[in-house]
């Protein structure tokens, strides 16, 4: 980098290429990310009641 002037020039000509979303495609990948956090929470906790089960079970079985 010689010369921080023509750096940030061209900093600021890339700067007015970026297309940033719209409100509404922030907002639908915002609802899109908190839908797939509450799915995969339940389907952890799903999957952690059923190992439980079992593991219980098998603690039973070994006593």
């Amino acid at each position: 980098m010689r010369n921080p002037i023509k750096f940030i020039q061209e900093v600021k000509q890339e700067a007015f290429k970026v297309s940033w979303p719209t409100w509404k495609e922030t907002l639908q990948g915002a609802l899109m990310v908190l839908v797939m956090a509450v799915v995969m929470s339940l389907f952890f906790l799903l999957l952690d009641q059923v190992l439980k089960f079992f593991l219980e079970i098998l603690l039973k079985v070994s006593i």
